[in-house]
């Protein structure tokens, strides 16, 4: 390790700064102006006799009468009360005040003001430990920070310059502005008095020495600052030393008649007195620089060894003629070479802030040529942001000495214009604009006010060019316009002078472009009109489109129409010349797309939209590229636009275009299908090329009224009877017919899109893994499982077209009955698609998980869907109660977050939307059946999504406060009945690693969600009721007989039933328990099966088939089948019934409802009948019956 130099004692400068002595930020000089005692002495704070450190300010006296106050607050026994570093916390008061009131208090006793200083690096490093005066006068430093190591609190890692929250954002900042306005009012007294200063950099030294990270990155960062502080009073020091000595030279040069010997004096007095001072700064910084830079600077800390080198850098701007050398420079160049880029990053910073100073380019010359390949390779660092300040340093290189950079270093640089990442890409352009664009000939100056080829900016264009074609990167020219519009806008909006390289003769003695220049010229023309019109970056390039500001949106408008009023004059000639260039005119025929079309009639531009029309016209007749004449098709689309007036002349001209091909091609196409006759390859070439118009234009614009669909027809229905016909033709007729179908398919109304959407579910079940059952393995290429996007398509369809609110609002009561029949006719058809999505659900040909936005409808819609949704709910359980039970929480989860959306964090838990989820929980818990042992899994798995998403989101008011999503936890307790004994602790086990012990001591209001989450794990749990092995309700049971007395709607279980599990039982995957209906039920819709129009009509079941009995789960028993039928007046009362699974029951009669014998202490709802179920009766049946379409007579087999 190189050692730190001495900083030399005799700094020179050549600027000059009046800086007058004052006493007024010290106040006054208790012990006689600048007194000072024992000059040169070191600032480690030793080991002191009592009498010496105990005597403070008063000689050992005792401490005046006077207020002992800091900040207004007294201090009583020495013992620091916090108030410094409260204040400066909050962060509300001047700095400049805080200040003064410690001074005032280091006057009065330096060795409280001091102890208070002690305390408040203490307390900014985390640590809760105190230095008393005891301590402070009777123990080294050392022993005081081993005392507050062994009191700092290691349960936490964080500390004030680490910890989050908006009371800690401006921490920093106000910590680094104290010591600063504290050196700065003690700059002309009291830092020269060899104690405060001595104590403060003693004690920061062994703090920045410490193994406690906290210590060490706050001591290191006030020592750095403290350091700066310093480093400006010297500089102040040696501005004022050069004035003195100006002075006093001049008046020693005067006459001796008027030389006035007493000045003379006072100025050698005065200068004796700033060069002690000086000696004074400079041993301070010294021991600084060597007792905290030279062994922080490489910390194990990424962030404190950046602090190290952004301070040197400060340090080398502000004071250059001491540190700008290669012996301060060298900690810089070496850490260049850090491995974390926010180090290497403030090396890049710091350096910028020197080269950017032309005048100290000669004191950087030996570390730029030492250094400079490392910068270089940073341009390619791994870290983006330490890239683009790379290449800025290079860029601010190159202004300073052009000769530094080689053509090697700067091609390395070049290249980066073309980097998917903008900001390097933007950075790497500035570079090479300032290389290659930005210096002018003398010869150029009287070519200022010439525009176009004779301008300035016609060798920039080819400079350009020539740079594009060098790359060889031709396919980016959009990402080279981009790098450089920030920096090169003028010369890249300079479209005239573009314009006459590529119609006007070059001048004489003037080399013409080349072909190969020309077509480079035109994709870079084209670009700079794109990135113009759009203000956005290419793709790849950005996040997509901002919102552009009110004076960019003018900037765009202006360039729209500069670019309309040049080029719809120019276009037409420009495509005549190079109308015969098919890589040239595809660029120039995008141009239109840019244009504002209005300008054509406002400025009276019509017979030039007539010649651009009939250049298109010529280039369609003579081109046969694809690109080309898709382009033309663009073309046209962009200047078809009914907004304008110009609308009906672009329309006639395209209609007489197309009007000549369909003639053409019904032409060529008899001969061609001639019967007989051999067609030759140039008929073939006719019809080709007439086809290949004919389907570019179809793409961008309907051609139905041609009728362009019979003759492909005929043409393909040819060529497969007789499979001679030429590929090219095949494939070109089959894309004409296929945008054929496509305009049509755009034409379709909703009720068309509703019928699409029941096809395309019938068909996702046909070609799903179903198809393979029975040993059908031979059919797996025809599997298809659709992709996430269709999924997503479907769910959007079912969530727009099924749960719709309906108008209830009637007109007259004469159309009544007409009404209700229609509403009930059209939630009959939404039922259907709800089914239709929901068998894709039940049969994993979609994900799970996309159920969850169905489960959330479940109480909302219950009337209308409940059924559907409940057996969906039940199937999907069966299949996989894990999944399941995963996207029963995620439906609760997002209807949390949309609540969160709409009334924000502070919403009301006592709020109907609030009970709404909590209902709808409840709802879902029951689901889970009696069982606990089948859905044990389930239900902690449950549990852990739930808690989990409770605390996902941290409160950013800091740890005292709940997490965002913490009230969930009041939903989730919902499920906490369901859990066994030895699950609730796992689960409270789970908890408690979410929570801190803050959290436990919690008991406000907005914790109560995890109190009352707590107590639903801890209760109960010597109570296991529900027992799956006994089968009992332990609340015991009475016999009901349906012949002595009616039905009430509370149904008992029949006393003493046992519910054995045998084996038989036990094998079986699942049993439904069949209820009893009341006469006052509406007679509910069965599920409805698919109804597709590509199918014939599904054969009918029987009234007594149901999803079950239709499509069973592979189980070894027989089930007994779901019925929808429903009791009481109340439908949703049905759904306080737990699913039973795999539970047996006794032959010897059938219970009443099971369910309902369990007496639960849950609150029934009841709903009045949905109107739209009052004629539910007079519907024909509809079936939730996947297997509807399944059957032999799509296959010709039995598929299951």
């Amino acid at each position: 390790m190189i050692a730190a130099p001495e900083i030399p004692t005799d700094f020179n400068l050549l600027q000059e700064s009046e800086t007058h002595f004052s006493s007024d930020t010290d106040f006054e000089d208790i012990e006689g102006k600048n007194q000072k005692q024992g000059k040169g002495k070191t600032c480690k704070k030793g080991k002191k006799g009592p009498g010496e450190k105990g005597k403070g300010g008063n000689g050992g006296a005792k401490p005046p009468a006077g207020p002992n106050r800091m900040n207004g607050h007294h201090q009583q026994n020495g013992v620091e009360n916090m108030m410094l570093f409260e204040v400066v916390k909050m962060g509300k008061s001047a700095m400049q005040s805080v200040v003064d009131d410690w001074i005032e208090s280091y006057k009065h006793d330096r060795d409280i003001a001091l102890l208070d200083l002690i305390n408040f690096f203490i307390q900014c490093s985390g640590c809760k430990g105190v230095v008393t005066a005891e301590m402070f006068r009777h123990m080294q430093n050392s022993e005081i920070i081993r005392k507050m190591t062994e009191e700092f609190d290691e349960d936490s890692g964080d500390y004030p310059l680490t910890m989050a929250g908006p009371q800690w954002k401006k921490f920093k900042s106000s910590f680094c502005e104290f010591i600063g306005v504290l050196v700065r009012q003690c700059q002309y007294s009291i830092i020269y008095d060899e104690y405060m200063m001595d104590t403060v950099i003693s004690l920061l030294t062994g703090l920045s020495d410490s193994q406690v990270r906290a210590f060490r990155h706050t001591s290191t960062l006030a020592a750095m600052k403290l350091m700066t502080a310093l480093v400006n009073v010297a500089l102040n020091l040696s501005i004022n030393m050069d004035n003195t000595q100006r002075q006093y030279e001049a008046e020693r040069n005067k006459m001796i008649g008027k030389r006035a010997n007493e000045r003379l004096e006072l100025l050698l007095q005065k200068r004796k007195e700033l060069q002690e001072n000086q000696d004074e700064i400079e041993n301070m910084m010294n021991a600084i620089f060597k007792g905290v830079f030279v062994h922080r600077y490489r910390d194990a800390i990424a962030e404190i060894r950046a602090i190290c080198i952004e301070e040197i850098g400060i340090w080398m701007k502000m004071y250059s003629d001491a540190f700008l050398n290669d012996s301060y420079l060298k900690y810089v160049g070496w850490t260049m070479h850090d491995k974390q880029g926010e180090v290497r990053l403030k090396c890049l910073t710091a350096l910028q802030g020197l080269y950017y100073n032309k005048e100290l380019n000669s004191k950087l010359e030996l570390f730029t040529s030492r250094f400079k390949d490392r910068i270089v390779s940073m341009t390619l660092d791994k870290e983006y942001d330490v890239a683009v300040q790379a290449i800025k340093l290079l860029t601010l290189v190159l202004q300073s000495s052009e000769e530094v950079l080689t053509a090697e270093d700067c091609e390395n640089v070049y290249h980066l214009v073309y980097s998917a990442h903008r900001p390097v890409a933007v950075a790497a352009g500035e570079f090479l604009y300032k290389k290659l664009f930005s210096r002018r000939d003398p010869e150029e100056d009287g070519m200022m006010k010439r525009r176009g080829r004779q301008g300035p900016n016609a060798n920039l264009v080819k400079t350009l060019v020539f740079f594009f074609l060098e790359s060889e990167l031709h396919e980016h020219a959009a990402y080279l316009v981009d790098s450089m519009w920030d920096c090169a806008t003028e010369l890249l909006k300079d479209w005239e002078c573009m314009n006459s390289l590529l119609l006007e003769e070059p001048l004489s003695g003037e080399e013409a472009l080349t072909d190969r220049q020309e077509s480079a010229l035109i994709e870079i023309m084209l670009c700079t009109i794109r990135q113009a019109a759009e203000c956005h970056p290419p793709v790849g390039r950005g996040t997509g489109k901002r919102v552009l500001t009110a004076k960019e949106k003018k900037t765009q408008l202006d360039d729209r129409t500069k670019i309309t009023e040049l080029f719809a004059v120019a276009l037409p000639q420009l495509l005549a010349k190079y109308s015969v260039d098919a890589e040239k005119v595809t660029n120039l025929l995008q141009l239109p797309q840019y244009f504002d079309l209005e300008i054509y009639t406002t400025g009276r531009l019509e017979k030039h939209l007539d010649a651009l029309l009939r250049q298109i016209r010529n280039i369609v007749e003579k081109h046969t590229d694809t690109d080309v004449l898709e382009a033309c098709s663009k073309t046209y689309h962009a200047l078809c636009n009914e907004e304008f007036t110009i609308f009906n002349r672009v329309d006639i001209s395209r209609s007489q275009l197309i009007d000549e091909l369909a003639d053409k091609f019904n032409r060529l196409l008899e001969d061609f299908l001639q019967e007989g006759e051999e067609p030759d390859e140039d008929d073939a070439y006719q019809v080709l090329s007439t086809l290949k118009r004919i389907t570019a234009f179809h793409n961008a614009h309907d051609l139905s009224k041609w009728d362009l669909f019979a003759c492909n027809y005929k043409l393909l229905k040819t060529g497969i009877e007789n499979g001679d016909m030429p590929e090219q033709i095949v494939i070109h007729a089959l894309q004409c017919t296929h945008y054929v179908i496509l305009w049509q398919l755009a034409k379709i109304t909703e009720s068309s899109s509703t019928k699409a959407f029941t096809i395309l579910c019938d068909i996702l079940m046909i070609f799903s893994h179903q198809i393979m059952s029975g040993g059908r393995d031979m059919l797996e290429p025809l599997v298809y499982t659709p992709d996430s996007s269709l999924q997503s398509e479907l769910l959007s369809f079912i969530l727009d077209h099924v749960f719709i609110e309906q108008d209830d609002d009637n007109n007259s009561a004469d159309g009544q009955q007409e009404d209700e029949a229609s509403k009930i006719e059209a939630l009959h058809k939404r039922r259907n698609l709800l089914a239709a999505f929901c068998k894709l659900i039940v049969y994993t040909v979609v994900e799970m998980n996309t159920a969850a936005d169905i489960f959330k409808q479940y109480m909302k819609y219950y009337n209308d869907y409940g059924d559907i949704i409940k057996e969906t709910m039940s199937k999907t359980r069966q299949i996989d109660k894990i999944q399941c039970a995963k996207t029963l929480i995620l439906s609760l989860q997002q209807l949390f977050n949309e609540m969160i959306q709409e009334n924000g964090y502070n919403f009301d838990r006592s709020s109907s939307t609030f009970s709404g989820i909590k209902e709808l929980a409840r709802r879902f818990a029951l689901t889970f059946g009696l069982d606990q042992l089948k859905t044990r899994e389930a239900i902690a798995m449950l549990h852990k999504d739930g808690i989990e998403f409770a605390f996902k989101e941290p409160n950013p008011q800091g740890e005292s406060h709940p997490p965002l999503n913490l009230a969930f936890l009041d939903i989730l307790s919902e499920f906490s009945s369901k859990l066994l004994r030895q699950d609730k602790r796992t689960v409270y086990v789970y908890l408690e690693k979410f929570m801190t012990f803050q959290m436990s001591l919690r008991r406000e209001d907005v914790w109560l969600p995890l109190m009352s989450y707590r107590n639903s794990l801890l209760a109960g749990g010597d109570d296991d009721t529900m027992s799956v092995i006994s089968g009992i309700s332990s609340r015991g049971s009475t016999v009901r007989s349906k012949k002595s007395k009616p039905s009430t709607g509370k149904r008992k279980v029949v006393e003493g039933m046992q519910l054995a599990l045998t084996e038989e039982s036990s094998s079986s995957d699942s049993m439904w328990l069949s209820r009893e209906q009341t006469l006052h039920t509406p007679v509910m819709m069965q599920t409805p099966q698919l109804t597709s129009t590509i199918m014939r009509e599904p054969k009918r079941l029987r009234p007594e088939d149901t999803f079950m009995s239709v499509y069973p789960m592979q189980t070894e028993h027989h089930q007994t089948p779901l019925d929808y039928n429903r009791r009481g007046t109340s439908l949703m009362e049905d759904d306080e019934e737990p699913i039973v699974e795999d539970v047996m029951m006794s032959s010897e009669g059938r219970i009443e409802d099971l369910n309902e014998g369990m007496d639960f202490d849950t609150m029934d709802i009841d709903l009045p009948p949905s109107k739209n179920r009052r004629e539910r009766t007079e519907l024909k049946p509809d079936f939730f019956d996947p297997a509807s379409i399944m059957d032999e007579s799509v296959l010709g087999v039995s598929m299951f």
